[in-house]
């Protein structure tokens, strides 16, 4: 009764359980963190620091400005702890697609391919 009760609050009160996958992550050399978050009724990933080198290869890419830059676009939940969506690469100036699944609490595995998931790489974010 009482997990019925919960959830009805929840809905009478608008509020909406987070994604597990909400936070700040770094990536694997910490020169960039990703702030996570819903984008409507999907999530997406923002840029909240760059050091100077992530900066100047964004540029480089044709990204002017990283920080702010969305870089995990539109996932939706895709099966347990996975989600699916696409991710924007600043150096290269290109979107892939990508999945995140989260591995534990604190870890994620970003993962992104070229056309048809061939030619796929990943890296594992830590929350920070």
């Amino acid at each position: 009764m009482i997990p019925a009760v919960l959830a009805l609050a929840m809905i009478a009160g608008g509020a909406v359980p987070a994604s597990p996958v909400e936070g700040v992550w770094h990536n694997p050399k910490n020169s960039v963190a990703v702030k996570t978050g819903a984008c409507g009724d999907k999530l997406c990933g923002w840029v909240v620091r760059a050091d100077d080198e992530a900066q100047a290869d964004a540029r480089d890419g044709g990204t002017p400005k990283l920080i702010g830059t969305a870089l995990l676009r539109e996932y939706r939940p895709h099966g347990r702890n996975t989600w699916s969506g696409q991710i924007f690469v600043p150096d290269m100036g290109r979107t892939f697609g990508s999945t995140l699944t989260l591995l534990d609490a604190n870890t994620i595995a970003v993962k992104g391919c070229l056309i048809g998931g061939f030619l796929c790489k990943t890296q594992t974010w830590r929350r920070g």
